[in-house]
């Protein structure tokens, strides 16, 4: 896994994420779910990708379920794509890079508007 990803928990995920400074793409993921370590590789490369522009972060739904009862996680794996401590976009189930770095490039493209 990439240095650049960063484990979230129920008990930092409000500092990590919502009060952060960029954008934040949250991965909501398992131990045991085989599409979440699909796109882990994924993921590690988008953070090296976008490192300075964006955060890639997850959060083990298993660990933590404080936090995703509260983003109404009901399948996995399922990204989140916070600014400014508010969902900008959201994706449920394993895509490829092509689609993911369109849904990051929107969010972050009205960044700039």
């Amino acid at each position: 896994m990439s240095d650049k990803v960063t484990h979230v928990g129920d008990a930092d995920f409000d500092a990590a994420v919502l009060q952060s400074g960029e954008p934040v793409l949250v991965d909501f993921w398992a131990e045991w779910c085989g599409p979440c370590k699909m796109i882990s590789p994924v993921l590690d490369e988008l953070a090296e990708t976008y490192g300075g522009k964006l955060k890639v972060a997850k959060v083990n739904v298993d660990e933590n379920r404080a936090t995703a009862i509260k983003y109404h996680v009901r399948s996995i794996p399922m990204l989140l794509l916070f600014k400014d401590g508010q969902i900008q976009a959201t994706q449920i189930g394993a895509v490829g890079k092509g689609q993911l770095t369109q849904m990051i490039d929107k969010a972050l493209g009205s960044q700039a508007a």
